[in-house]
């Protein structure tokens, strides 16, 4: 049998560890009382998401809504949906920030054209995708940016930005909010000029090939944890204020923003 394995990668920033792992540790918790079996004490790190994703005995991870309505589609099985206490967050749903340079002459998307653009990852829905649905409408079709710089996370995106290796990013409104309190340097030299169109926001997920009866309490279990008094602390530290349970249905909108926005098949941004 393999290891199981737990992770929570998306928010898992070094200053914010403390908080993540007493997080994991309140869930874990709350999943041995559901009865399942073998929960990790510790999460795992240093792996790319794609390990993370597909290891053999993944447990609970937090993915984006991109990769489980494509590469992760059917492999993937979405638990719980958390809420975030940050601005551009509504519910279970968010929208993306489009960030440039704070000190600068752009007002409009249209200045942005033949600009390099920062994305995160190209699977990414909230650093790529939303990109790509908010300018569509005034690319005409064709290319509108230069270039793509591919940066691996959000951070480093914005520090594209804020040093002029780019000129525009698109950010998770739960990133913004979190380095406005960590990082606030890096926020200090960027401005929001536009926001994506609403999109379901990142799941806590497991793995398809897991029972029906091992899901619906890891379900169980997860909602325990997300009401748990006990844990409101560090949810707050993470900006948790709720959760809601979206199914891989409630995540089509993804598909069909990319359809309608960017045409059957989305275009690349350069």
């Amino acid at each position: 049998m393999p290891e199981t394995t737990a992770s929570l990668p998306m928010y898992d920033w070094p200053e914010l560890r403390p908080a993540t792992d007493a997080w994991w540790a309140g869930i874990a918790r709350a999943l041995r009382k559901e009865g399942l079996a073998g929960v990790p004490d510790r999460l795992t790190r240093g792996a790319d998401l794609a390990a993370l994703w597909g290891a053999p005995g993944l447990l609970v991870t937090q993915t984006c809504g991109y990769p489980l309505t494509h590469a992760w589609r059917g492999r993937l099985v979405p638990l719980v949906t958390p809420e975030y206490a940050a601005d551009d967050c509504d519910g279970p749903m968010y929208r993306s920030l489009v960030v440039v340079r704070a000190e600068g002459d752009i007002s409009g998307l249209g200045d942005l054209r033949g600009a390099v653009a920062a994305v995160n990852d190209r699977a990414s829905q909230s650093g790529c995708a939303a990109l790509r649905a908010v300018f569509a409408p005034v690319a005409g079709g064709g290319r509108f940016f230069s270039a793509v710089l591919e940066t691996g996370s959000h951070l480093a995106s914005m520090a594209a930005v804020g040093l002029g290796r780019a000129e525009v990013c698109a950010v998770d409104p739960v990133v913004w909010a979190l380095a406005q309190r960590h990082r606030p340097e890096l926020c200090a030299g960027l401005r929001p000029i536009a926001r994506s169109p609403w999109s379901p926001g990142l799941p806590l997920a497991t793995s398809a090939a897991r029972p029906a009866d091992e899901i619906a309490r890891l379900r169980a279990g997860l909602c325990a944890a997300f009401a748990d008094p006990g844990l409101e602390a560090v949810r707050a530290a993470l900006l948790i204020r709720g959760t809601s349970r979206l199914s891989a249905a409630d995540y089509e909108p993804i598909v069909e923003l990319e359809r309608t926005v960017c045409g059957a098949r989305c275009p690349e941004l350069a």
